[in-house]
């Protein structure tokens, strides 16, 4: 066993010769200061400098004997077993009658390579030829010739003393080195395997693709999992041969610096089936091939549940909508039916044959508010648009809205002087006003100050993180205030919802709110509402802006009644039996001729039945027998190009993008309609004229225009 040798002794040397008196001269050159050492020391200065700044003095070698080339082999493997080597050996080559000076460094430097040796001869026994060929090697050997000079024996021992000092430290260095490597080896194959251990057992799928190809160099298990493709069959083929998904294919070509972080996409297997995926890249290094790894996160089921919580949110919204829906028209119908049935008693008085068909008429038009505000909070009114100054619109209001709201309430009107204009229904923007300021009311039960106003606003993309309906660009906003009771957090998360009140019952239906949002959302706008318990809220209505010059507000027209008809022919298809037959009844009483179908099939029929041209269609859009009133106008224009049509829907216009995309243009006339209002359209179509323009919208830029030919 080795040992470090201890470095504070002196270095240790062998005289290996025959002739005693030989070891008596090197321990006097070698083993104290003398007047040659101090001689050598002074040349040395005066050739390289003082070295060291403070002089020390220098230490004599430790100094060992031996007379015959065994005895020295023995003391050398000694030392080497103690940990404590010869550093130098000065040899004899002559010494008989056993080993000479080139055998015994032969087996010396089998126990120690390291050892320096000096050959000292008297002749010239071995050429330098002979001794390279019997040892092998020369970097450690000198040849000192005898009689030798004593400075010269002080340098080959300092010389090759160091020599064996820095061979001895290169080595160990050399040692620690291997050591470390070893070691890091050691770490780094520990640290690759619990990495293969980690990627191949990781419930996460993962992949290593190679950046110059895109080829799959490795996968794990859970990656074949979710591709249903072993690892055979990734291992080499590249994403475009595998065609996993769009999102890797979009970052191509790979590079060292390619990221991606949870991009969505659908990964395809190899039987077609589709599973929605989170993607990830990230750059790694094999070697020096730069590769990505990609983690993959399966979102399917995950998808699925949360659509089936939507559901279930979505039946729960429809469920509070059923009751609400039940309980006003129930209301409704009791009035009706209490009505008539007095109506239908023994004799009743003129006078309350007149007040019970006033209640009957307020009825049905409180039924109609009440399915108009069903349409509005399902974004699917029918609107009338046109530009409109908001500020105008507002000063024009505020009279209706003082007598709305009470006399116990002040209404101040806040508008910049310049138009704030808006392309908008102007029916749908004065009922959200109103709703407001209904809200306003009462939120305040002693009376107060409802404040309503008006501002242009630019948003910024940084405005616009604050709501998450809000978007970046220029836009109109309209704001009432009160200073009520205020709102607490959790209310104002669910006031949009329909059939939610805080009043108290029988005094909301629950619709006013969610009926603004709906018609804001149909005009592509947002509401944010801010409030603070006992100090009250603000409702601000953003819209977007428009660039055109308002137009002036109609003056309402006076009610005329509409023009007798001229015998014109008038088809009525109605699946209703109520709705058909009071529309024949009102046609008929102002003298036109009507023939009237419950179906698609049996208005066909009726039109070959008559022997005269039908002059207008009047249909509804939804009826049984798989024919749509589209789909039957399409058929009877085919026979008569020049027939006036009016479609009817208790449906919003919506459905006309699916089913009447006619040449003429579309007429549209929703239910609930007085007859009033079905004679002057019936009349206004008949003599070339064009009913008003309606127009649907979901909250999208989607929108259907209506229009007479």
């Amino acid at each position: 066993m080795s040992h470090t040798p201890n470095s504070s002794l002196p270095p240790r040397i062998l005289i290996v010769d025959d002739n005693p008196s030989i070891h008596d001269d090197f321990r006097k050159i070698l083993g104290a200061k003398t007047a040659a050492q101090s001689h050598l020391e002074d040349v040395e200065n005066a050739l390289f400098g003082n070295i060291n700044k403070a002089p020390t003095e220098p230490i004599g070698f430790r100094i060992d004997s031996a007379y015959q080339g065994l005895e020295a082999f023995e003391k050398v493997k000694k030392a080497v077993a103690e940990g404590d080597p010869y550093v130098l050996a000065f040899v004899d080559v002559r010494m008989p009658p056993g080993w000479d000076g080139i055998e015994t460094l032969s087996h010396i430097w089998k126990a120690a390579p390291d050892l320096q040796a000096v050959i000292c001869t008297a002749y010239s026994d071995y050429s330098w030829d002979e001794m390279t060929q019997r040892l092998g090697q020369t970097d450690s050997l000198l040849i000192l010739k005898k009689p030798f000079e004593t400075v010269e024996v002080l340098q080959m021992a300092h010389a090759l003393s160091q020599k064996w000092a820095l061979g001895r430290q290169a080595k160990l260095r050399l040692e620690d080195l291997d050591r470390m490597v070893r070691q890091r080896t050691a770490e780094l194959h520990a640290s690759e395997e619990r990495f293969s251990k980690a990627f191949q057992a990781s419930p996460i799928p993962l992949a290593i693709i190679r950046c110059a190809d895109g080829a799959v160099i490795d996968s794990n298990q859970s990656f074949s999992t979710l591709t249903h493709r072993s690892a055979e069959e990734l291992r080499g083929k590249t994403v475009a041969d595998l065609k996993l998904c769009e999102a890797l294919a979009e970052i191509q070509p790979f590079t060292s610096h390619t990221r991606l972080r949870d991009k969505s996409c659908t990964m395809r297997r190899p039987d077609g089936a589709a599973r929605q995926v989170l993607i990830s890249a990230e750059p790694l290094s094999l070697g020096s091939i730069p590769c990505l790894l990609i983690i993959v996160e399966d979102t399917t089921e995950q998808l699925k549940i949360e659509a089936q919580l939507r559901q279930a949110q979505k039946m729960e919204v429809i469920g509070r909508m059923a009751a609400g829906i039940a309980h006003e028209f129930n209301n409704l119908l009791t009035v009706i039916q209490g009505d008539v049935g007095l109506l239908q008693s023994a004799n009743p008085s003129q006078l309350d044959r007149q007040a019970l068909l006033e209640q009957i008429m307020q009825a049905s038009q409180r039924a109609a508010t009440f399915t108009r505000q069903l349409l509005a909070f399902s974004r699917k009114q029918v609107l009338q648009p046109r530009t409109l100054d908001l500020s105008e619109l507002v000063a024009r209001t505020k009279k209706m809205l003082s007598r709305l709201i009470g006399e116990k309430f002040e209404v101040k009107v806040v508008c910049e002087s310049d138009p704030v204009s808006v392309c908008a229904d102007e029916g749908g923007l004065e009922q959200v006003l109103m709703n407001l300021a209904l809200n306003a009311r009462d939120a305040m039960p002693n009376g107060g100050i409802v404040e309503i106003g008006t501002s242009a606003v630019t948003l910024r993309e940084s405005d616009a993180l604050r709501n998450p309906e809000a978007r970046a660009g220029r836009f109109a906003c309209m704001r009432v205030t009160d200073y009520g009771s205020g709102m607490t957090p959790q209310i104002i998360s669910r006031i949009f919802d329909p059939f939610f009140t805080t009043k108290d019952v029988g005094k909301g239906t629950g619709l006013g709110l969610s009926t603004i949002h709906g018609i804001v959302k149909q005009h592509e706008g947002w509401v944010e509402v801010t409030s603070e318990v006992g100090k009250g809220s603000t409702f601000q209505v953003f819209l977007p802006a428009c660039d055109n010059t308002p137009t002036e507000t109609k003056v309402a027209e006076k009610q005329v009644a509409p023009a007798e008809g001229k015998g014109e022919i008038i088809l009525v298809v109605e699946d209703e039996v109520a709705v058909r037959e009071l529309a024949c009844m009102a046609l008929r009483k102002r003298g036109y001729q009507v023939l009237q179908a419950s179906n698609g099939p049996a208005a066909i029929e009726e039109w070959q039945k008559c022997s005269h041209p039908v002059d207008l269609l009047l249909t509804d859009m939804v009826m049984p027998n798989g024919m749509s009133g589209g789909q039957l106008a399409k058929e009877l224009i085919k026979r008569n190009p020049r027939l006036k049509i009016i479609y009817t829907s208790g449906y919003s216009p919506e459905i006309l993008k699916q089913d009447s995309i006619l040449a003429q243009g579309i007429n549209f006339l929703p239910k609930p309609y007085d007859l009033t209002a079905l004679l002057k359209a019936i009349r206004l179509c008949l003599d070339g004229g064009r009913l008003p323009q309606y127009e649907v919208r979901s909250g999208k830029t989607q929108t259907i225009t209506t229009v007479v030919s």
